[in-house]
């Protein structure tokens, strides 16, 4: 039996099934105990999908590697970190290398996925200024949890000394 795609409807932009600013929470919220009553509404209920939050912290000097992976098979979503250098290093769970076997890297500061595409990023934060950085969709309309603004598909980046 064929699946219904046609009627898929993609309206939560997410990033490892959290919405921001839940991407950020620490506090996992996980399933509520058997005992307890589950709204109808898991959002509602403040269940997420994924217990791990997707804070990204490093110190000063020390390189991020991201595995970014679009599983949406109707939108291509845009993610950038201002302020930060980002390597390409791989794609589709291989080492990006060029057809003399040597590596193909390139800089950039945002990457492009369409459905089913991932690609492995370095992020390097030497003589990057402690702080706060974002990883967000370029694509502003995916900066919301649907009708709710100021959500979607971003978290934080933090970088100490």
């Amino acid at each position: 039996q064929p699946l219904p795609f046609a009627n898929l409807l993609d309206t939560y932009p997410m990033l490892n099934g959290r919405g921001y600013p839940d991407t950020v929470n620490n506090s996992p919220t996980g399933l509520p105990a058997p005992e307890e009553k589950v709204a109808a509404n898991y959002r509602s209920a403040n269940v997420t999908s994924n217990p791990q939050s997707s804070l990204i912290q490093a110190q000063a000097g020390q390189k991020i590697l991201l595995r970014i992976s679009n599983l949406n098979i109707t939108t291509f979503y845009s993610l950038s970190a201002m302020g930060l250098p980002m390597k390409v290093v791989g794609t589709g769970a291989h080492i990006l290398k060029g057809p003399n076997g040597l590596p193909a890297y390139y800089d950039t500061n945002s990457v492009t996925l369409g459905g089913g595409e991932a690609m492995d990023v370095i992020i390097d934060t030497t003589g990057v200024p402690a702080g706060t950085y974002f990883l967000y969709s370029t694509n502003l309309n995916y900066l919301s949890n649907n009708t709710e603004d100021f959500g979607g598909m971003m978290t934080e980046i933090h970088i100490t000394l």
